[in-house]
Formats: structure tokens, sequence, C-alpha cells
């Protein structure tokens, strides 16, 4: 399963690097980003690593689940919640982040920048 919303796509990893229903960070053209295997909904998502309330790179590490129908990531240190779809903070706070496409070809994941 893949999210097409990019011309510019970066191989990132293999598929065996991402554990199931969790995350790792990559480094993508200089930048950091947060990639999510969401096998219990068989979907892959990648966002900023950088969490904004506190600017600390730990997304990535972040315990992802659903909110209703949406899925989210809780950063570790705060607890704050955003969707791996549009970056919204579920949590009411008018902080964000940037999401990224996704697409995986093989054993091979790339992300759309």
């Amino acid at each position: 399963m893949y999210q097409e919303n990019s011309s510019s796509w970066t191989f990132a990893c293999y598929t065996h690097d991402v554990p199931e229903n969790g995350g790792v960070c990559v480094k993508v053209n200089e930048q950091q980003i947060a990639l999510f295997h969401f096998t219990r909904i068989d979907a892959w998502y990648a966002t900023q690593n950088q969490c904004p309330h506190r600017r600390q790179m730990a997304l990535s590490r972040g315990m992802i689940g659903t909110q209703g129908e949406i899925p989210k990531v809780a950063c570790p240190f705060h607890k704050k919640t955003f969707s791996l779809e549009t970056g919204e903070c579920l949590n009411g706070d008018e902080c964000s982040i940037e999401t990224y496409g996704v697409k995986v070809e093989g054993d091979k994941v790339f992300i759309g920048i």
C-alpha cells in the first residue's frame, strides 16, 4: 500500500528494516524522516521526525494507533498526537507536522519529498 502525493521519490530503506506496527528514522536529503509500517491496517506513513512541541527528534519512536478512524502517532516524550495522514495535531493544539508520500515496490520503501 502506498500514498502517492509526490513526484520525487527517494529510496529510504528495505521493508524488513521497519518493525511491524512501529517506526524508524531515515535520513532523506539531509532531513530526518519518521517512517512507519502500520501493519494492523496495512499502511505505510512518513512524517517529519521532529516533534514541534519541544523540537526533539523523537516521532519515529512514538506509539502508533488510531483515534476513531484516524491513524496517529504519539510523541514518546510529550504524548502529543498527530494524524499520520494530514499531520494535524489531534490534541487540539495549533501545531502540526509535515507528512510525505510513501510507496513500496517489492522490498524497497520510497519516500516522496
